[in-house]
């Protein structure tokens, strides 16, 4: 993940001493490494939770990232809301302090989470002195205040004042800031470069997002045996049938963080392809495509289809939202599959952030695609249904049987998934489908 650092910035210079921040020319961007630290391991996943680990754990665990992040010239770190044993991290002035800047040396700056100081106490915002002291002390540089900033500010005045937050330590702030940016060059250029808007939803961009579409889908389930698989689809055939909540829906391609915070369902969220779009633009002319977005069993039993794509998934989610101890299928994501796949041929691509409770459905699904998110670019995923590009994806993580077995990960003493860390089926081409 960390290769997307040069991506944004630019390649580090060969001459760079480790740990100062880099970013090459008014065309790039300073990039943020985040969220320190610990926060992909909080107990039973919960966002803003406690990770409970010893200082081994959490270095070869969550550390690596940032040791990579750090070399590679970032010029930001943000600090998760998230506890390392109970500790909040705004406050961790050994890990913030002592860690990330003394002994990683990390030159760049340090920026909170969203009202990041206020969720040192809980409730948030119960002390708020208090956390101005705490999160500032622990080296933090830049504080997220998106609406009280004077009430920040006077605090900060005042602890500064009095000498409870050194001069020293806004020194050290100050001159990471200006650091940064000076190295993008905001004195020369204060102003974004608008001379790219064009760039922007361009179609070279689009290329690039159906690309990693196609590389980035993962085929779980190709027919009951090897030598009868179902994917590459034809797409010459008499009646097919779509169906799904997120066949046709842009906004749930495109989850969480798009446009909003959360994300929003239907199609007027930003412009793209449905699935459904996909399949039409895809198939041979003479193929009729019958959409129907929860269909009964005797509607697809009667319409005598020749096979059925069922998309279904997550609704959009983003942080706390997303929290799940079921992980399961948005309805009536499980009756479509049942309804569909129990009368034809069915290929089900399950649209999500991450691995959902499929076991019980397998079964009676011929073809099982994991997409991901796959955003405004939903043509990729006609590009492997129907065999212009074969599948190549490989599961990035454990897929899991049941949510009971969580958290699992390679290694485990009882490993023991539906389908493990790396898997993923392969398919070739079809020329002339």
């Amino acid at each position: 993940m960390t290769e997307i650092i040069p991506g944004l910035q630019g390649d580090l210079p060969a001459n760079s001493k480790k740990g100062v921040p880099f970013v090459a020319g008014k065309k790039k961007v300073a990039a943020c490494a985040k969220h320190y630290e610990g926060d992909g391991g909080t107990t039973k996943g919960i966002n803003e939770n406690n990770t409970v680990t010893n200082l081994n754990g959490l270095l070869s665990i969550h550390m690596p990232a940032y040791y990579n992040s750090i070399s590679k010239g970032v010029a930001t770190v943000m600090v998760s809301y998230s506890s390392w044993n109970g500790n909040k991290m705004h406050a961790n002035h050994e890990l913030v302090t002592g860690f990330l800047k003394n002994k990683l040396k990390f030159r760049g700056f340090v920026i909170s989470d969203w009202e990041g100081i206020d969720r040192i106490t809980s409730p948030p915002h119960a002390n708020y002195s208090y956390s101005v002291q705490a999160g500032v002390s622990a080296g933090i540089d830049m504080v997220m205040v998106p609406n009280n900033f004077k009430e920040f500010i006077d605090d900060l005045t005042d602890q500064v004042k009095k000498n409870i937050i050194p001069t020293s330590r806004i020194d050290d702030a100050v001159k990471r800031i200006l650091r940064v940016k000076f190295v993008m060059g905001l004195f020369d250029s204060p102003l974004a470069d608008t001379s790219l808007v064009h760039q922007l939803g361009s179609q070279e961009h689009r290329e690039l997002a159906r690309e990693a579409v196609r590389k980035s889908l993962v085929l779980l389930k190709n027919g009951e045996a090897a030598d009868k698989p179902l994917l590459p689809l034809p797409k010459k055939a008499s009646k097919i049938l779509v169906a799904g909540s997120h066949a046709d829906n842009l906004g749930y391609q495109c989850g969480g963080w798009t446009i909003t915070w959360q994300g929003l369902g239907g199609n007027d969220l930003t412009a793209g392809t449905t699935i459904l779009h996909a399949v039409n633009n895809t198939v041979d002319p003479t193929t009729q495509v019958v959409f129907n977005e929860n269909p009964d069993a005797n509607f697809v039993k009667s319409n005598k289809f020749s096979y059925a794509i069922v998309v279904v998934g997550e609704h959009p989610y983003a942080e706390t939202y997303g929290d799940s101890l079921n992980l399961t299928i948005s309805e009536p994501g499980l009756s479509t599959i049942t309804n569909a796949c129990g009368a034809v041929k069915c290929v089900v691509v399950v649209i999500s952030g991450r691995p959902i409770v499929i076991q019980p459905y397998l079964a009676q699904i011929d073809a099982l695609v994991a997409a991901w998110l796959p955003g405004t670019e939903g043509q990729g995923v006609a590009d492997v249904l129907f065999g212009d590009y074969g599948f190549t994806g490989k599961l990035a993580r454990t897929w899991f049987k049941t949510v009971d077995q969580l958290p699992m990960n390679v290694g485990d003493p009882h490993y023991d998934p539906l389908f493990p860390f790396g898997f993923g089926l392969t398919t070739k081409p079809t020329k002339g489908n």
